[in-house]
């Protein structure tokens, strides 16, 4: 693929979703667009809070018209009803991408951690160090939810471009 790219990334929850918009130019560098948090009420009804991550990831294509939805798949080691809710944020955020007819890359979340850090095992506060060094920010993503979403973005665009160059002090 040649030109800019653009590529949000979903880390998904029922509470607290968090997102990154990352987008290429030609050459390959990426730049961060947009991160953030989508937040439901805690006194929302459970259909209302998945109501809320739509609406949201609705608002998010609709903003930055991107080009691939990558989104954070399941992972084994959660207890079963932790799964079950993210698996209907996750299905929530598969509908609004299939409604906007883009395409969506379900990464696990040891591919993200490889691909931004090296390792499969990083902890969260290495994934953001790495996802603020890679992008050449001044500062980390905040909250961590948003810093993830920016490590699921820049996952996708390294398979989408794999010559991706990042940040300002890479070689090219």
């Amino acid at each position: 693929m040649t030109g800019r790219l653009v590529v949000l990334g979903i880390d998904p929850g029922t509470a607290t979703m968090g997102y990154g918009v990352v987008s290429s130019v030609p050459g390959g560098m990426a730049r961060l667009a947009e991160c953030g948090v989508v937040r439901t009420r805690a006194t929302s009804t459970f259909a209302a809070r998945l109501g809320a991550v739509y609406e949201g990831v609705c608002e998010l294509i609709a903003r930055h018209q991107p080009d691939a939805i990558a989104v954070e798949g399941l992972f084994h080691g959660r207890n079963a009803r932790s799964a079950l809710l993210l698996g209907h944020a996750r299905g929530v955020v598969l509908l609004a991408a299939g409604q906007a007819a883009r395409p969506v890359m379900e990464i696990s979340p040891a591919e993200v951690k490889r691909a931004v850090t090296g390792t499969g095992s990083a902890g969260k506060a290495q994934v953001s160090a790495m996802v603020t060094r890679l992008l050449g920010l001044a500062t980390a993503p905040s909250p961590a939810d948003a810093s993830d979403g920016v490590a699921i973005a820049l996952t996708c665009l390294m398979r989408m471009q794999p010559r991706a160059r990042l940040g300002t002090g890479m070689p090219r």
